[in-house]
């Protein structure tokens, strides 16, 4: 046997030890169950994702083989967020006029292309005005495309909220006209036409488990405390409110990250993660971060407001996948729990583009402890700290006798 082969044999092997050495430092497994394929998809479930570090970086891909060798998994992560696609559209300001209804401003599409938001910007800070948009092709024929819509700005000592964007089915028009139900000439500084898309998403609603919510006099706000069953991968808020009348109220979203335990009991420190506008005019859904959380803490800043109902409080996070290669025969397993491990570094994340698109789930089984195995104590060659010093005083008296004996010779 030559030294390479004897080199590239203890490499092998090591490589095994360390590996299944590796696994031990990890708490919790689960079976892959029917791997046959190249390559599979892996969802994880919540429970998982309440079990990992919050990089996510202590998943990993084991398998065992016939000859009971420990191999290792490539994988790549997935958060199956939105993709959000916004393009703007040239145009030009044609028009504008005073008519019967408002004020008019027509806009030409240099282009005729599908746009479905428009953002507008006047010089006014202060103003609650109706408007209505139309289409056309040829400026005879108009078609209404919103009417009644509300655009809204305010700003105060307290409040610096804006609300002036159009949303609108996908419409196809050369011309575009909006009408301002003002009895003033509103000054409009600028518009912007886009075509917005969000596609991909994969929004997972987990349970709240309990709620809680008070209305603070002293500090004017209202306080929302809620539970999961466990904690997960968070994304979004929604907020339902059962008022009719118009509000504007300032919004913290947090989650509890630490907690330490005094005489008086336990404190708990909490951690921003997102701020908004709870309002009547939009859809009240506030996205943040992914977080890995169970228990979050809503603020509703009311100033000298009666606080709002609040009807209902849903919380979402986005799908997590891993997409795997398996190129060996093994019994594969999912592990995790590992406070100390870092993110893995694989190849395949470089070619991304390779990965098949149509991917066959993996069925994960159920949990199961990693039991570590434990170090025998070593013990001390002297237990009782007497013969200790009792050898060192012996030593003493030896080395004590050899120099007298040598200084009586000199």
């Amino acid at each position: 046997m030559t030294l390479t082969t004897k080199l590239f044999l203890s490499f092998l092997i090591g490589s095994m030890t360390f590996c299944a050495a590796q696994m031990e430092t990890y708490n919790y497994k689960r079976a892959l169950q029917n791997v046959n394929d190249e390559w599979h998809k892996i969802t994880l479930p919540n429970a998982v994702i309440g079990k990992v570090n919050p990089d996510l970086s202590d998943l990993r891909v084991y398998g065992f083989t016939a000859q009971n060798d420990t191999i290792e998994a490539p994988y790549i992560l997935r958060i199956l967020s939105d993709k959000v696609v916004h393009k703007s559209i040239p145009f030009d300001i044609i028009n504008k006029t005073k008519g019967n209804a408002g004020y008019y401003f027509s806009f030409q599409l240099n282009s005729e292309t599908i746009i479905n938001q428009i953002n507008l910007n006047f010089k006014e800070q202060n103003f609650d005005w109706k408007v209505e948009l139309q289409g056309s092709q040829n400026q005879q024929e108009w078609f209404t495309i919103l009417e009644d819509y509300r655009i809204l700005s305010i700003k105060n000592q307290t409040t610096d909220y804006k609300f002036t964007k159009l949303v609108f089915p996908d419409a196809k028009y050369g011309f575009f006209r909006l009408i301002v139900k003002h009895n003033k000439q509103p000054q409009l500084v600028s518009a912007q036409l886009s075509k917005h898309e969000v596609s991909g998403g994969r929004f997972v609603e987990h349970k709240v488990k309990s709620s809680e919510s008070r209305a603070l006099k002293q500090t004017k706000t209202t306080e929302i405390k809620l539970e999961l069953e466990e904690p997960v991968s968070l994304s979004q808020i929604q907020i339902d409110v059962s008022d009719t009348f118009d509000y504007y109220r300032p919004l913290k979203i947090e989650y509890k990250n630490d907690s330490v335990k005094t005489e008086k009991g336990w404190n708990y420190y909490y951690k921003t993660i997102g701020n908004g506008t709870l309002n009547s005019l939009e859809a009240n859904h506030f996205n943040f971060e992914n977080t890995i959380a169970k228990h979050l803490k809503l603020t509703i800043y009311n100033n000298d407001n009666q606080p709002l109902s609040i009807e209902n409080v849903s919380v979402k996070g986005y799908e997590h996948q891993l997409v795997a290669r398996f190129t060996e025969p093994a019994d594969y397993m999912l592990v995790y729990g590992n406070a100390s491990a870092r993110q893995p570094i694989y190849d395949i994340t470089k070619f991304k583009t390779n990965v098949p698109k149509q991917l066959k789930a993996l069925k994960i089984g159920e949990e199961d402890v990693i039991l570590h195995t434990i170090q025998p104590k070593v013990k001390p060659l002297f237990e009782n700290s007497y013969w200790l010093w009792g050898i060192i005083g012996v030593v003493i008296l030896l080395l004590g006798g050899f120099t007298l004996k040598m200084l009586k010779k000199n």
